[in-house]
């Protein structure tokens, strides 16, 4: 969850998950790209120092990040490269990765790029396009989610009643966020965009599909990992 509130309420970001790797070679010089989901400066740190231990012997482990809903901590690193051939190139293909058409919206995100060189030296302008071409590259196979801001609403009904509930409220496209269970009831907990129309609407619902017997009672937000359409 995250702890401040902030301007926007989604984006897009890296499927929870083990990192993601791809690899092109250029002119022999390898580029071994690989992203992590970072929610805070010391997640993405840690993968660059992974990296560094995981591919001790080669030449360069250039890094770029964007991390908060709102992107508001944006870094990136040369290591050792000629200064503005790397790092920035990495960081702008995150920060202008449309995630749709006209959206840019990624966040919480750690691109590292380590390069073995092949003894070819590809210039100023052929390490700019390398290192885009590696971060744009993985970013165009790696799975995405869209991350909301939702509002976190509860409905208790009777244990034998729960299973078909949720199977009902999930064909009608609500997100889950999980499931408790007390001595008389189960209580599910449904995340809907945090509007009065959208609340009411589907406290509506369930009320129509437990015939009366159960309603929404609204709770705090959450930040929810959405599956892209």
């Amino acid at each position: 969850m995250q702890e401040q509130e902030s301007r926007t309420s989604a984006y897009t970001t890296l499927a929870a998950g083990p990192d993601f790797r791809h690899e092109i070679e250029i002119k022999r010089s390898r580029f071994i790209t690989v992203l992590r989901r970072a929610g805070t400066e010391d997640e993405a740190r840690d993968l660059v120092a992974d990296l560094r231990r995981g591919f001790h012997d080669a030449r360069h482990h250039c890094s770029a990040f964007i991390i908060g809903p709102d992107r508001t901590i944006q870094r990136s690193s040369d290591d050792g490269e000629p200064a503005g051939t790397a790092g920035i190139p990495m960081l702008e293909a995150l920060v202008r990765r449309e995630t749709a058409p006209g959206v840019a919206d990624l966040s919480d995100v750690c691109a590292v790029v380590v390069r073995y060189f092949g003894g070819v030296l590809l210039g100023a302008g052929g390490l700019v396009r390398a290192y885009s071409e590696s971060v744009s590259g993985a970013l165009e196979l790696a799975s995405m989610v869209r991350r909301s801001r939702l509002r976190i609403c509860s409905a208790a009904v009777p244990h034998a009643a729960a299973g078909r509930l949720e199977n009902d409220l999930r064909a009608a496209g609500f997100v889950m966020a999980g499931t408790s269970y007390g001595a008389q009831d189960t209580v599910l907990r449904v995340a809907v965009a945090d509007q009065a129309g959208v609340l009411a609407a589907a406290s509506e619902h369930v009320r129509l599909l437990t015939a009366g017997g159960a309603d929404l009672a609204p709770e705090g937000t959450e930040w929810v990992d959405v599956p892209l359409p």
